[in-house]
C-alpha cells in the first residue's frame, strides 16, 4: 500500500537548551516566562521547533543565537572569535510531556563566560538568569520552600540533568574553561569550579592539579589586577582536554 501521511498521528521535534553560565560567583541558568499556552506565565528553558530545513545541531544553535545573541564555539577559529560551548544532552519522548500533540525533545548543553542580562524574544514575554538551585527548588528538586510553579513541560528533568552533565564532566575534562573568558587567572577557574560545584575549594591544590596535566593550562605571558592583590598569571586553555588525574567533586 502507499505511505500515507494522514494516516499517522501528529509529531514534532524540539529542541531545548540549558543555558548555564556563572554569575555572582553563582551557577545560573537562562529561563524564560512564556507568553502563549501551553503553560502560558511559567518559567522554561528555552528553545522551539525544528524547522522543516534544519537538522539538530542547526536548530539549536539557532535558538542559541536568538535567546542569548552566542554563535557556537568553533574550534579551528581564532580564540577571540570563540562562542559558546553546546553539547547534545539527552532526548526526552514521554508521550504526555506535551499537551499540544506528540513532541520529542533534543535537548542540547550550552556553557558560555559571564553573559549580560537576557531579551526576551519569539513567545517569550519575559527571560531571566536565574541560580540554578532556585529553579530546581521549585521543580522539588531542592528543599522544601514555599509552593511555587514548576518549570514548564518537563523542563526541571532536562535542567537537572544538565546540570549533573556539566557537574561531572569538568571533573576529568577542560569544559569548566567554557565558563572563563580567553584568558583567566587559575583563581577565576577555581571560581568557575567552586559555583558549578557549589563548595569550597583549596587554591593550593586546585593549582597543583590544574597546572599538573602538561597542555592543560597555557601560560599567556601576560598578568591581570582584576581581581586585587598581586598580579595573577593570565592563562587560556590548551590542547589536552583531559585533567589526569581527574580532579573528583568533594563530597557534600
Amino acid at each position: 500500500m502507499p505511505y500515507d501521511p494522514s494516516a499517522f498521528p501528529p509529531f514534532a521535534v524540539t529542541v531545548d537548551l540549558v543555558v548555564l553560565t556563572v554569575r555572582r560567583h553563582s551557577l545560573c541558568a537562562l529561563a524564560v516566562r512564556r507568553g502563549e499556552p501551553p503553560f502560558q506565565g511559567r518559567w522554561a528553558l528555552p528553545g522551539g521547533f525544528v524547522r522543516a530545513d534544519e537538522d539538530l545541531a542547526q536548530a539549536a544553535a539557532r535558538e542559541l543565537a536568538e535567546e542569548t545573541g552566542l554563535c557556537v564555539h568553533d574550534p579551528v577559529a581564532p580564540t577571540q572569535d570563540n562562542g559558546a560551548h553546546l553539547e547534545q544532552l539527552a532526548t526526552y519522548g514521554d508521550p504526555e510531556r506535551d499537551p499540544r500533540m506528540r513532541v520529542v525533545s533534543v535537548a542540547h548543553l550550552a556553557l558560555a563566560p559571564d553573559l549580560p542580562a537576557p531579551r526576551a524574544g519569539g513567545d517569550a514575554s519575559n527571560a531571566r538568569w536565574a541560580p540554578v538551585e532556585e529553579l530546581l527548588e521549585q521543580a522539588g528538586h531542592g528543599r522544601v520552600s514555599e509552593p511555587v510553579a514548576p518549570l514548564a513541560f518537563d523542563h526541571a528533568q532536562i535542567l537537572a540533568d544538565g546540570v549533573e552533565r556539566a557537574r561531572s564532566k569538568i571533573e576529568y575534562s577542560s569544559l569548566a574553561t567554557a565558563f572563563c573568558p580567553p584568558e583567566f587567572t587559575v583563581g577565576e577557574l577555581r571560581r568557575v569550579y567552586e559555583a558549578v560545584w557549589s563548595v569550597a575549594l583549596d587554591p593550593r591544590n586546585f593549582h597543583r592539579k590544574v597546572t599538573g596535566t602538561p597542555g592543560f593550562l597555557v601560560p599567556t605571558g601576560g598578568t591581570t589586577t582584576r581581581q586585587g592583590g598581586r598580579p595573577a598569571q593570565l592563562f587560556r586553555a590548551g590542547g589536552a582536554t583531559l585533567l589526569n588525574p581527574p580532579m573528583l567533586r568533594p563530597e557534600v
